[in-house]
Formats: C-alpha cells, structure tokens, sequence
C-alpha cells in the first residue's frame, strides 16, 4: 500500500481536513437519523448530537490511526492485519462518548438499546472511517505542499543544502529536506545519483540519508534506526551495518 507517507498526517492542515469532513458527515446524519435517531429529537439537536459524536469519532480514530499506521508500516504489517484491530479497540471510546450523550439526551434510549448493539454501531461507523482514511490516503501520492508527484529526474536541487534523506514509496522517492517533503516519480538509484555532492549512505534497501542529518542512534534490540534533524528515524538493514560502522555513523 503506497500510503501518503504517515509522518505528513499528523500535520495541521491533515488534522483540519479531516475533523471538517467529520463534521460534514455529522451534518448529513444528523439530517438522514441512523440507526433509529430520526425519531429521537428535532432536526437541530439530532443535527448537533451526531456532528459531535462525528467529531469525537475523528479525533479518537485519527490518533488511533496516526500511532499505529508508522509502527505497522516500519514492521511491514498489513493493513488487513492492523486495520480492523483499530477498529474494534478504538470503537470502545467513541461507544462509551456517545452513549452517555445520548441518554444525557435522550434518557429512555439507556433501556431501548443495549450496550452490545450501541457498540456494533460504534464499530460501523469506526469501520466506515478507518476504511474511507486509509483508501483515501493511500490514493496518488501527494508532496507536502499539495501537489502532483513531480515527474522522472526532476529531483528537486533547492533541497539539497537542506537534505535530510530519501525514502522509497513503490515508484516514488519522498525528499525530506529540513523544511518539508515531495514526491518524486523515480527510483531510489535515480534520486541518489541526481544529487549534488551531498555525502550520505543508503541505510536500508527503502533509506538513502543524509551524513549532516544524523543526530543519534536508537537500539532495540538487535534493530538499529539513525534519529534524524527533522524528527524522523530510518531504519538500519543488517546488511548496512558494516558499512556504517566503517564510515563511523556508528
């Protein structure tokens, strides 16, 4: 799955955009009246309860997503795998939210609908959401600013002073430079030998870094990752750490 890289999520801009899509669709159920709402409450209090439920939803299954899609991603886990376990662990904080909403609301729903039930409708919607996220950030990549990938060999040369690594998605290269990132429709051999004298190793078969972005080493066991300028850690492939430790990165 060629995701927009998961470090460019958790990000101002992702954040908005995706509690404001949350609130739209709050908007439309609270029009349409799932689950037997319609005949709860006025329009504007069923409009503002599932605009709220909606928007807390967001929030719990975006931090929910943005822990576990990096830590999935760096261990080469499945989507298939990681993804509906999100779901049903996350679903439990937005049943409980919005159940006590609802009776504080509605007190008679407490005896109409059970708390298994009310959890399968928590766990719908939550399905719905991690489904709809993860299709839709894993479309075309986009770079930092917004825009298309840029195409075969136009690696961009203002990033080189400031370059941090290179990160291999499928076809593309993600730039990280201090200031941001983008996409680049190339290989990593490509990107790597477009560059102008910026002295660096490839980490791993996925990581080309650069030497002036190393700020320290994490060991986990036998897993070695290099932490870098901008937050980021790559990873450090068996095969590499020979010739890291020739080259005294190590």
């Amino acid at each position: 799955m060629t995701a927009s890289s998961p470090q460019t999520l958790n990000t101002p801009r992702t954040w908005l955009v995706d509690i404001a899509a949350c609130a739209t669709a709050g908007v439309v159920l609270g029009i349409i009246g799932p689950f037997g709402s319609f005949f709860n409450d006025d329009l504007i209090i069923r409009v503002a309860y599932w605009t709220s439920v909606l928007m807390m939803s967001g929030i719990i299954f975006g931090l929910a997503l943005r822990w576990t899609w990096p830590r999935a991603k760096r261990v080469g886990l499945s989507v298939w795998v990681w993804g509906p376990v999100v779901v049903l662990v996350a679903s439990f904080a937005p049943a409980l939210l919005s159940r006590v909403l609802a009776v504080l609301l509605w007190p008679g729903i407490r005896h109409a609908v059970g708390l298994v039930e009310w959890y399968g409708q928590a766990t719908l919607i939550g399905l719905v959401y991690v489904g709809l996220y993860i299709v839709l950030r894993s479309r075309r990549p986009i770079g930092a600013g917004g825009g298309r990938a840029l195409p075969v060999r136009q690696l961009p040369r203002r990033l080189d002073q400031s370059l941090v690594c290179l990160q291999m998605e499928d076809h593309y290269v993600r730039v990280h430079s201090d200031t941001g990132s983008e996409l680049v429709l190339m290989s990593l051999s490509q990107a790597v030998a477009g560059l102008n004298g910026v002295e660096g190793l490839q980490t791993h078969r996925s990581w080309w870094v650069a030497r002036a972005a190393v700020t320290g080493v994490v060991e986990e066991g036998r897993n070695l990752r290099l932490v870098l300028s901008n937050g980021l850690e790559a990873p450090i492939s068996r095969a590499r750490v020979a010739d890291l430790r020739a080259a005294g990165w190590l």
